[in-house]
């Protein structure tokens, strides 16, 4: 789950931290009530920000990607003869089905 949701955060908080406030962030959240513990408003330092609504968008993202490539592990065993290995065609094949999983996965969590 760390590798999921948790490498992209941190990449995100570690960016934010680097960047800075910019005048977007701080018209989002610099009197929002909730981010009480960035500070006190108007006087806020940056932070990366995750609403807790899209928390539940991000778990189900990561689920569903996670449960397709389980699937995809269980028809390569079954018809490649295990999860690594095989022929050419169907090593590049799993590839690609597996980096297109990963893209919307890293780009929902974010």
């Amino acid at each position: 789950v760390f590798l999921g949701l948790g490498l992209p955060w941190m990449i995100a908080a570690i960016a934010w931290q680097v960047k800075g406030a910019d005048a977007a962030w701080d018209a989002k959240y610099q009197t929002d009530p909730e981010l009480s513990w960035l500070g006190s408003p108007g006087s806020r330092g940056v932070g990366f920000v995750v609403k807790a609504g899209s928390l539940a968008f991000s778990v189900s993202v990561f689920s569903s990607c996670a449960v397709l490539c389980l699937g995809l592990l269980a028809v390569r065993r079954r018809f490649c003869g295990g999860e690594l290995g095989g022929a050419k065609t169907s090593k590049w094949l799993s590839a690609i089905v597996l980096m297109c999983l990963w893209l919307p996965s890293s780009r929902g969590c974010s």
